[in-house]
């Protein structure tokens, strides 16, 4: 072979050489940041227009490594829009793997147990990274709204729990999340329900749920309160529970007056036998557990201790002696009717 020819593949191969090693350090070079940001891949962004973004930000030399790239991983047509994570060290290939992956920056939203809708509603509203129900939407036609023909009233119905969402997604997709979520929950805990569970359907283990969920915060005491509400179910007995009222005061008072007691509407349950029309709260799983297998109990009374724990009692005597060691400072003589 002629000295020319040797010369030009030597000057071919290094030249190759070369360009794979360029491609290689294009690729696995820590992109240059100042300090970590967000990356917004838009819906409908082509794969060519991604690449001269990268190159325009500087983080390869030429567009074409990233168009190379992707088309030899095969993930090409796999890059899913969304917000992503940009770490100091991350390099080029990494952004389009994750892009591929779909590694989106996840947010968060957490109902918390014993929330009612309207807060549910109003925490949807504030959060920055959701895209925010149109004005109209209220607790009214919520359930219209999210196309739930079998509700009247969305109280009780979202399941309180931490929900991950990307950027901008439709805040109504979260509470459909959590409807179908609770919808879930309480199917189960009806069907393991306890055989002489004295309800008619799931929506009244719902709202037996919701009042536990407001009586207590205690794990171990769910299901001692909802054995005492079961108990006075089947007895026929008022349930005198102060949730129900204190969650038609719109004033947000958390003590109750002898008038407030005595008014009578559907949510007073010192007025009227069985339970109220609709949930009080967002009951938690734990809570709904406990309404479909309350405790095994003959306790009909419970009181405050004011540590955050109660006095169960199973005779009114016993609670009245309770009523008035840990709610009256021992004085017999303000033991009134709120004695429950």
């Amino acid at each position: 072979m002629a000295l020319a020819g040797v010369l030009t593949l030597v000057a071919v191969a290094a030249g190759a050489l070369w360009l794979a090693d360029w491609y290689r350090a294009q690729l696995e070079r820590p992109l240059a940041l100042e300090e970590p940001q967000r990356f917004e891949l838009q819906p409908g962004t082509g794969l060519r227009s991604l690449s001269r973004e990268f190159e325009r930000r500087g983080w390869v030399e030429s567009a074409r490594v990233v168009e190379v790239y992707a088309r030899r991983q095969g993930v090409a047509g796999r890059l899913q829009a969304g917000e992503y994570a940009v770490d100091a060290g991350m390099t080029p290939a990494d952004l389009v793997q994750a892009m591929a992956r779909g590694d989106v920056v996840r947010h968060r939203l957490t109902l918390p147990e014993g929330w009612t809708v309207r807060q549910a509603l109003a925490a949807v509203r504030r959060h920055d990274e959701l895209d925010p129900p149109a004005e109209s939407v209220g607790v009214h036609n919520l359930p219209d709204v999210l196309g739930l023909d079998d509700i009247e009233h969305p109280e009780g119905w979202f399941l309180p729990d931490t929900y991950f969402f990307g950027s901008g997604t439709d805040s109504l997709d979260v509470l459909r999340r959590a409807h179908e979520a609770m919808r879930a929950t309480l199917d189960a805990a009806w069907a393991g329900r306890s055989e002489d569970l004295p309800l008619e359907e799931p929506y009244e283990l719902l709202i037996l749920a919701s009042i536990v969920e407001r009586e207590t915060g205690r794990g171990d005491e769910r299901d001692r309160v909802a054995a005492v509400f079961v108990n006075r179910l089947r007895e026929g007995m008022r349930l005198q529970t102060d949730p129900t009222l204190l969650y038609v005061q719109e004033t947000g008072v958390q003590r109750l007056t002898g008038a407030e007691l005595e008014r009578d509407h559907p949510y007073n349950t010192y007025t009227r036998p069985g339970l109220p029309p609709t949930p009080i709260a967002l009951p938690g799983r734990a809570a709904i557990v406990a309404a479909a297998r309350p405790a095994d109990t003959r306790e009909f009374f419970f009181v405050s201790r004011n540590d955050g724990s109660h006095h169960f009692s199973e005779t009114y005597r016993e609670h009245r002696e309770a009523v008035i060691r840990y709610q009256l400072d021992g004085d017999a003589s303000r033991y009134g009717r709120r004695g429950r």
